[in-house]
């Protein structure tokens, strides 16, 4: 009888050096879907970094290429999102190696919850610690089956590394990281728009992004009050455009500007020839009435009888009729240095439509009221908006249905800083009715023997802004463009992913709502704008397809990211503001941990009327790390008001070493 083999509690166990194949598995531990719901997280709330950051680093991931994105998202900060992060792995030359794109922009919905990113970070933590786990393991049998290795060796051998442990207070995520702005999508305009933006940036060795941002402001002057974008129901956009560009000094604004601007002024001479004989007949014939008129009043005064009362009829009918005879206004279609009431009256003269084209940043002065001593905002407020406008005053009085302003301006960047400060200019709307463009500057960098725009480039250029100006000239009731249904459903599908962003809490374009809440009507006055552009002969027969309005979003997207980066400078996040404030507090008195009450005396009231403002502040603070509470016992049964919270405070930014 052969006796049974002795019972081995570890006869399951074979080398990995040994297996060769079955069903033993490799792989080590991970969790894919829990790395890309990381990430997801992240790209959806940006202010969760500082919870991940304490749970995980970006060395944890299993697939390297997630943690090549997590990298590039702390980085950014808080202006992570799936285009910013995009963008950073383009230009970083990684974008291939993660995935491309389409991964990128995926991965948003693989996060069931942005609240959850700690738990999702959790799990990816534990599989990493079992992985070193695994690999300790494996290096103590490589070490104790590897012939004149003593005792210690395989004891160290055995030590689990800790460089990718979490520090034991990660760094601070950036309050407000450098914004990395995307290039000007030239693609998106029609192509014979494209290519003269392209050479113009060429020839001037200027940004691209100057002259793609002027050249629809060109076409919002060609265009404006004279075609509107039926989006649906009642919801109708015109097409007229508000355009600000900034750029430090030395970078050839001028230059850029009039080869952008030159055509609306030949367009704007050729109607003022065109109308040149209409005005001097209508002058004439308005003379000859005045003067029958009054000849006719003088002859009824000395009359008598019935005689008298039939000249007195003639007279008041010859009156009457002088009256109604009106003589059309020059044709204007650009002012640069106008007070608000004489562009108000040129508006009402040139039947609602006009545009404020400079190279300078002049206008804002006016506006705040250089000769007035207050800002007038009105006309431009309504007249970016189409809002019915009436002005009467001792003086005058004027009517304006449907006004049709347009703004495109080249300024240097202080002018955005400086207008922020205007009382009335935030506060009413007017930096919400601007699209921004904060191009980087060349100087120093650019070529001194360029390629001129060539030739054919820049008569198309001159011959389709100027047509498209003058066949628009004449319309009296706007031409009214349809969107195909394609069309229209990208648009909605524009609007419910901007939608959750305007949120006044955790929205990434919260803050800037009031801008951000006119960026779909903005899109849509874009998209009209280069169906325009692309069929110039016939867009009015014509509904803007699908393609346009992706370019148009395109461009949206484009002038979204730097009107976030303008409203960073302009502090329009108030509580960013004031928190770098308490951060500027903490640094110079080198605390190492602080009571709220304490920081709070040491606040400008100004900044924090009561204590109960400093909250959201401290919650900011602690949310990116800089601050977090001490632990506070169970409060004695002593009388007295409450203990105050303290707060440590992160020694990077105390100037102490952890």
């Amino acid at each position: 009888m052969t006796a049974d083999p002795a019972f081995d509690p570890y006869d399951n166990v074979r080398p990995l050096h040994a297996h060769q194949g079955g069903d033993l598995d490799h792989t080590p531990p991970h969790d894919i879907a829990a790395e890309q719901a990381v990430l997801g997280a992240l790209l959806l709330s940006p202010a969760s970094l500082g919870y991940v950051a304490a749970v995980m680093d970006p060395g944890d991931y299993y697939r390297p290429a997630h943690e090549t994105i997590h990298r590039a998202i702390v980085e950014l900060g808080e202006a992570a999102d799936p285009i910013t992060v995009t963008d950073a792995l383009r230009r970083s030359g990684d974008l291939a190696r993660v995935g491309g794109a389409a991964y990128i922009s995926g991965l948003p919905d693989a996060a069931p919850s942005a609240a959850n990113a700690e738990y999702y970070a959790a799990i990816v933590r534990e599989t990493a610690k079992r992985r070193r786990l695994i690999a300790a393991g494996t290096r103590l049998v490589q070490a104790a089956t590897t012939p004149g290795t003593d005792a210690d060796e395989i004891r160290a051998a055995l030590a689990v590394p800790d460089e990718s442990e979490p520090q034991s207070w990660p760094a601070p995520v950036p309050l407000a990281a450098v914004r990395h702005l995307p290039p000007f999508p030239v693609h998106a305009l029609p192509t014979w728009l494209g290519e003269y933006v392209t050479g113009v940036a060429e020839e001037s060795q200027t940004p691209i992004d100057m002259a793609g941002s002027l050249a629809l402001a060109v076409l919002a002057t060609a265009a404006g009050g004279r075609s509107v974008v039926h989006i649906r129901g009642r919801w109708r956009e015109p097409v007229n455009l508000f355009v600000v560009v900034a750029l430090p000094p030395a970078n050839r604004k001028s230059a850029v500007f009039s080869a952008m601007t030159h055509p609306l002024y030949s367009a704007e001479k050729a109607l003022g020839e065109a109308a040149s004989g209409r005005i001097v007949e209508a002058e004439l014939t308005a003379r000859l009435a005045r003067e029958a008129a009054e000849t006719a009043t003088v002859k009824a005064a000395k009359a008598e009888g019935d005689e008298r009362d039939q000249l007195v009829a003639e007279a008041i009918g010859l009156a009457q009729t002088a009256e109604s005879l009106t003589v059309p206004a020059h044709p204007r279609l650009l002012v640069d240095d106008a007070t608000p009431e004489a562009i108000t009256t040129l508006l009402a003269e040139q039947g609602g439509r006009l545009s404020v084209m400079s190279a300078e940043g002049g206008i804002f002065d006016i506006i705040a009221g250089r000769y007035s001593g207050t800002p007038n905002l009105e006309v431009f407020l309504k007249g970016h908006a189409g809002d019915r406008l009436r002005v009467d005053r001792r003086s005058r009085q004027e009517f304006i249905e449907s006004p049709a302003l347009t703004m495109g301006l080249a300024v240097q960047p202080s002018v955005l800083e400086d207008i922020a400060k205007v009382r009335g200019f935030d506060g009413r709307g007017l930096l919400a009715r601007f699209l921004y463009c904060l191009p980087a500057s060349l100087v120093g960098s650019r070529r001194i023997i360029t390629d001129p725009v060539p030739p054919s480039v820049a008569d198309d250029y001159e011959r389709n802004v100027t047509s498209l100006t003058l066949a628009l000239a004449d319309w009296t009731d706007p031409a009214v463009l349809q969107l195909t249904p394609a069309a229209d459903a990208l648009l909605i599908g524009f609007q419910e992913r901007i939608e959750p962003q305007l949120a006044a809490r955790g929205g990434a374009l919260g803050h800037i709502g009031k801008w951000a809440g006119k960026l779909a009507g903005t899109v849509a006055r874009i998209a009209g704008l280069l169906h325009l552009a692309a069929h110039l002969k016939d867009g009015h027969t014509k509904p803007v397809n699908e393609a346009t309005m992706a370019a148009a979003i395109e461009l949206g997207d484009y002038f979204t990211a730097h009107a976030l980066a303008v409203f960073d400078a302009m502090g329009a996040d108030s509580t960013l503001t004031r928190a770098s404030t308490v951060l500027d507090v903490c640094r110079d008195n080198r605390w190492r941990t602080v009571s709220r009450r304490d920081l709070f005396t040491k606040l400008s009231r100004s900044d924090f009327p009561t204590a109960a403002d400093l909250d959201p502040v401290v919650a900011l603070l602690e949310e990116h790390g800089y601050l977090r509470q001490e632990p506070t016992g169970p409060r004695p049964r002593t009388r007295g008001r409450k203990p105050s919270p303290r707060y440590e405070i992160h020694p990077a930014l105390s100037g102490f070493d952890q």
